[in-house]
């Protein structure tokens, strides 16, 4: 397939979109699949959190730093110049190679034999997923008139929610399996020979689970290769807006910079990431220390079902916009402040509850209020630019995502969970033994810890409990933000006219 571009001939794109209603409904369905795998492989770290952190007996915050700064800052660092390679180039080729490596470096995460192997495949699953949501944020707004972006976007966003809850149902469900039973399943379909001398009784079930869920990711690739077009670019924008003229990143820059709906949206997005990836960084551990249930509920009974809900809240976010911007022009802007002051209070409830009932509801509600601003991230961040900067401008909004999300949500939570822990052993009167205390024994092996034992797991509990609720106040400014970039945002919208 070549690039195609857009000329008169395609004037009515801006009303009708790129091919017919159900191509453009399949393309739109294959982006937000890709994306659903994305964040599948993302994801999967954070449902075997706890039994990687047994293995490497690794504190909170080398949990911290292995699921957020070293992925963030490989992910942010190669989104621009893989955003710019797709402003100029085939963006489903793109979107494919990119599926390909990280799918193969998911893979590699179940091999690693060490801390450092584990970060550097880690690093390589950040530098594939960097080329995923730029260029198919541009593929959408060729193939989606502006009055259905919103819609359009917001489903695509449902991937990172439907990537959680499938990461959780798979991830959960494998990392249960025991090595012996998968090699003896292995050897049941006649694919022993190809593992000849492996003692599967030694290969822990977070291995399987990597390699499994990584290793499909080609052949998905294949397919989305040979069945998306690449849409003219600009086709469903006006004619005038010249976007065939690839636009270079400084240009781009100078487009979105001189707006301040960028830097609000930017700074609101990235501080909601922040909660974010340090709240599922650290559910499945919360889940396990807190309640006493294993990898695989707190994965399915838990995990899968309130990601399912985080899906709903992105497509009511989307739904909403689209419904009530006939009334409220800027809706899309200031309608994740609301879900946002919500969530707060439903969040903190819900980590202080003793009834796993009530923790869930509690949860499934702030999820809603929580994810229903990922449709408006992209939608504000296209709205604000010409069809040539989008892809651009949008891997510069996820740089700024990634770095102070992803990049330091994990850690935070993290280290804050190491401080919180080590003050409740004080106040416990064991505070002599948190230098040798082994969590890891908590659990089936609490005895081995004796006396102190329970005071010393409810410790490694509380710690996290406290560290996430505290975590979680950060909404207060990412709201105030979203507000902001609401009173610019109908100033800052592109104009083909003013162009």
């Amino acid at each position: 397939m070549t690039d195609t571009t857009a000329g008169n001939t395609v004037a009515n794109g801006q009303i009708t979109g790129f091919g017919t209603k159900g191509y453009r409904s399949y393309v739109l369905i294959a982006l937000m699949l890709i994306y659903t795998l994305n964040f599948i492989d993302r994801t999967l770290i954070s449902v075997v959190a706890q039994p990687i952190i047994n293995s490497f007996s690794l504190t909170d915050t080398q949990w911290g730093l292995l699921s957020g700064p070293p992925f963030a800052l490989f992910y942010a660092l190669m989104g621009i110049p893989i955003a710019m390679w797709a402003d100029r180039s085939n963006r489903v080729m793109v979107i494919a190679v990119c599926v390909i490596l990280w799918s193969i470096m998911t893979a590699l995460c179940g091999m690693a034999t060490a801390f450092i192997w584990l970060l550097i495949f880690r690093v390589g699953v950040a530098i594939g997923e960097a080329g995923c949501t730029p260029p198919a944020n541009s593929i959408i707004t060729d193939y989606y008139p502006p009055k259905s972006r919103a819609n359009a976007i917001g489903i695509y966003s449902m991937g990172v929610t439907l990537g959680g809850v499938l990461a959780q149902l798979f991830g959960g469900t494998i990392a249960s399996i025991q090595g012996a039973d998968f090699g003896a399943w292995i050897d049941s379909i006649g694919l022993g020979f190809l593992f000849s001398g492996m003692d599967w009784t030694t290969v822990e079930g977070w291995r399987i689970a990597f390699v499994v869920i990584g290793a499909p990711g080609a052949i998905i690739a294949l397919i989305l290769w040979l069945t998306i077009k690449e849409p003219p670019r600009g086709y469903s924008d006006p004619p005038d807006a010249d976007p065939t003229r690839k636009s270079p990143f400084f240009e781009a820059f100078k487009e979105f910079g001189v707006k301040p709906t960028f830097w609000w949206l930017g700074m609101g997005a990235a501080l909601v990431a922040f909660v974010g990836y340090g709240l599922i960084s650290f559910q499945a551990p919360f889940l396990q220390r807190v309640h006493g249930i294993d990898v695989r509920e707190a994965a399915i009974m838990y995990g899968a079902p309130l990601a399912a809900f985080a899906a709903f809240g992105t497509f009511i976010g989307g739904f909403m916009s689209e419904k009530l911007s006939g009334r409220f022009p800027a809706v899309v802007a200031w309608l994740p402040a609301v879900g946002l002051l919500l969530a707060i209070p439903a969040y903190i409830l819900a980590f202080f509850s003793s009834s796993l009932t009530t923790v869930f509801v509690l949860w499934a509600i702030a999820a809603v209020g929580h994810y229903a601003y990922l449709g408006a991230q992209y939608s504000v961040g296209t709205g604000i630019v010409s069809p040539r900067s989008r892809a651009t401008t949008i891997a510069v909004l996820l740089l700024i995502i990634s770095l102070i999300g992803n990049g330091i949500g994990p850690l935070f939570v993290g280290a804050m969970s190491d401080f919180f822990m080590a003050r409740e052993i004080g106040l416990s009167g064991y505070g002599d033994l948190a230098a040798t205390f082994d969590p890891k024994l908590c659990g089936a092996k609490m005895l081995e810890l004796g006396e102190a034992g329970p005071a010393l797991c409810k410790a490694y509990g509380d710690g996290l409990r406290q560290s996430m609720a505290a975590t979680v106040l950060v909404f207060l400014a990412a709201a105030g933000c979203y507000y902001m970039a609401s009173r610019t945002y109908l100033r800052d919208r592109y104009n083909p006219d003013a162009h």
